[in-house]
């Protein structure tokens, strides 16, 4: 497949994009810095600027397979990144007739009640505005993934899906599963609660109801 990775030289980003390299695919990497890009033949890097017009972004990314957004601002930049660069983003792969569109989010982005971490509320919220518009304003075939806290811990491979006491969720495991979605229809129009577990990665896609 040919595939357009947004904020692609971001810490889950460089892992997936070394996985989708792995598995054959190549990747067009967005990113502000793009010689920050994995290097590698199989990934074009290109300049991604999320404040451009849906027509801009649509000619950057052409016709792929399939979108991964992970790009973010790090609450420097929430409303032109995290909110409304992903909207543009989706009008540019409905634009260009890309159907298949996986988001990299955050726990309980679209449950505002459940919101409790201090300094986290705005970044909250651009998620909520983004992963909202997603579901109910595209036609797109998306996958919502949300991770729990990010360490950088090595991958082990097994996961959870769903509630859980475990808040925690290695880098290498979140890249795994983004990168295994797209092999599994059943992860279509799903939002996903991921944390480290006891599960092998295929097994717990494959159980998704």
């Amino acid at each position: 497949m040919k595939i357009f990775v947004a904020g692609s030289t971001g810490r889950v980003a460089t892992e997936l994009v070394n996985r989708l390299i792995k598995q054959g695919h190549d990747v067009i990497g967005g990113a502000r810095h793009p010689e920050n890009n994995v290097k590698s033949p199989q990934v074009t890097p290109v300049k991604l600027d999320l404040h451009a017009s849906v027509a801009e972004l649509s000619a950057l990314i052409g016709k792929v397979d399939l979108i991964y957004f992970t790009a973010g601002s790090r609450g420097k930049d929430l409303l032109q990144t995290d909110a409304f660069g992903a909207v543009k983003l989706m009008q540019a792969a409905e634009k260009n007739g890309i159907d298949r569109f996986i988001m990299l989010s955050s726990l309980n982005s679209l449950e505002p009640e459940k919101w409790n971490q201090p300094g986290l509320t705005d970044y909250n919220i651009a998620k909520f505005f983004a992963d909202n518009y997603l579901i109910h304003q595209t036609k797109l075939n998306y996958t919502i993934l949300q991770p729990v806290n990010l360490t950088e811990e090595a991958g082990t491979g097994k996961v959870t899906f769903g509630d859980s006491a475990v808040t925690t969720n290695p880098i290498p495991d979140v890249a795994a599963v983004l990168a295994e979605l797209p092999q599994y229809p059943n992860t279509a129009r799903k939002v996903i609660i991921m944390r480290a577990g006891d599960q092998p990665i295929a097994t717990a896609l494959q159980a998704l109801a």
